[in-house]
């Protein structure tokens, strides 16, 4: 059991039978009386997302995830199918499992598997990947002060703010973690 003071984003539980995962996290305190823990958690057997008020000094179970390294092999439906890269087992997740980190996600993407108890419940991505350009607009710079940026699709149809050089068919190392372009790669 941990105090819900120690929840933190990105941080797992279980809570009435049902894992969850902390997104948001806000920790407010009044002149009086205990401090007020908000939460926005998803649960992730459904992919709902709920917000959940907590008093200072509850207790939530926390749970031990275990980690797999699995390579992205492709979409079928609504089922996105992975390979481990040890047994090579192939465990699918549902798109709500996944829906998070599709704007990174392309074929052969080595990324970390998440487990409960044998149960898929979700991914962990690289803090950086790498995609490619497929669509930019020129880029004229005009009277600015501050560096200009423009907006390019990547090969996954992510939408990103970039500098001016920045051209179709370039690859960019993507921040995972804020979704910001880093550099040209």
């Amino acid at each position: 059991m941990i105090s819900v003071n120690q929840l933190r984003k990105g941080v797992t539980f279980e809570r009435d039978g049902e894992l969850y995962r902390v997104l948001e996290y806000q920790h407010n305190k009044s002149g009086r009386g205990n401090a007020i823990i908000r939460t926005k958690l998803r649960n992730l057997r459904t992919g709902a997302t709920t917000t959940e008020t907590f008093l200072s000094g509850d207790r939530v179970q926390d749970v031990r995830l275990d980690h797999r390294t699995v390579q992205y092999l492709y979409t079928d439906g609504d089922l996105y199918y992975f390979m481990d890269m040890e047994t090579f087992e192939q465990p699918a997740l549902p798109k709500e499992a996944v829906e998070d980190i599709l704007p990174y996600l392309k074929e052969n993407t080595v990324l970390e598997l998440e487990s409960y108890e044998g149960e898929p419940i979700g991914l962990e991505l690289p803090t950086t990947v790498d995609l490619e350009v497929v669509e930019a607009p020129p880029g004229y710079a005009g009277d600015t002060a501050t560096g200009a940026t423009k907006e390019v699709v990547l090969e996954t149809d992510m939408r990103l703010n970039v500098p001016l050089f920045v051209n179709a068919g370039d690859v960019v190392r993507v921040d995972t973690r804020t979704g910001e372009y880093q550099t040209r790669v």
